[in-house]
């Protein structure tokens, strides 16, 4: 599979070929930081330029395999642009082409099944402000109810009312959906959101009164994360990510 790397890579531009890596990345730190669920949830993101073109998994692949000239790029009917020996999931990109084609300022959108997301998204009350994490998360968070695998076409409008404008997604008894204007942005994003809900599980099953974080601060959080961040949001940090990748894992950009 990596024998194309060099193939792929002078068959697309520059800037789909940066976009292939940060994706490919953005995989395998799902893998690390154990969201992933074996071969199944998704990771998209928009192909740089007029077509409307997207990249995603190819279907069969562990996260941890994913690479960049691996990773299949799909118009917004799921279908294959380009010749490629695997499939795409048609539940995946049902629920990730419903963002594409309704957020023109979403680059990428992030959907995991991690544990304690989906502990999470079973409770009645949904995320709780119970931390600092979860105050970012909940200053752009929509919910959307589950209806099965998502197979169906009918249920893309319901999903795009659901998600509104917001950055964070939980679908309920289902899992967790982020969106960004990069694949970083997409992946820090996941990484509070899954922060929260794992801290919000270990704080309930201690059996004591919790703490609820005050409204008027949940509404100041977004002006403390550009402060926080210094205006560069999940990009912040992306750089220090990869860092960690490389010397780890190397492998996805090829």
């Amino acid at each position: 599979m990596n024998d194309t790397a060099p193939e792929i890579h002078s068959q697309v531009s520059e800037a789909e070929w940066l976009r292939r890596v940060d994706l490919a990345a953005c995989y395998r730190l799902v893998a690390m930081f154990g969201w992933d669920d074996l071969i199944f949830t998704h990771i998209s993101a928009r192909v740089p330029g007029p077509e409307h073109h997207f990249l995603i998994n190819p279907y069969g692949l562990m996260f941890s395999e994913i690479t960049a000239s691996s990773l299949i790029k799909v118009d917004l009917h799921g279908n294959k642009v380009g010749d490629s020996a695997y499939e795409v999931n048609p539940a995946g990109f049902t629920i990730h082409s419903a963002v594409h084609a309704a957020r023109e300022d979403v680059q990428c959108v992030l959907h995991v099944h991690s544990i304690n997301g989906v502990a999470v998204s079973a409770q009645a009350g949904g995320v709780l402000p119970l931390s600092q994490h979860s105050i970012f998360v909940l200053s752009s968070l929509a919910y959307h109810d589950y209806e099965g695998v998502a197979l169906d076409e009918d249920e893309k409008p319901r999903l795009v009312r659901d998600l509104g404008d917001k950055r964070f997604l939980m679908l309920r008894n289902h899992g967790l959906l982020t969106v960004g204007r990069s694949v970083a942005e997409a992946f820090v994003a996941m990484y509070f959101f899954e922060v929260t809900c794992m801290i919000q599980v270990r704080a309930m099953s201690g059996g004591q009164p919790l703490r609820h974080i005050s409204q008027h601060i949940v509404d100041s959080a977004q002006t403390q994360w550009e402060q926080v961040t210094r205006g560069a949001g999940g990009g912040l940090a992306w750089p220090a990510l990869l860092r960690k990748l490389d010397r780890a894992d190397p492998g996805y950009r090829t």
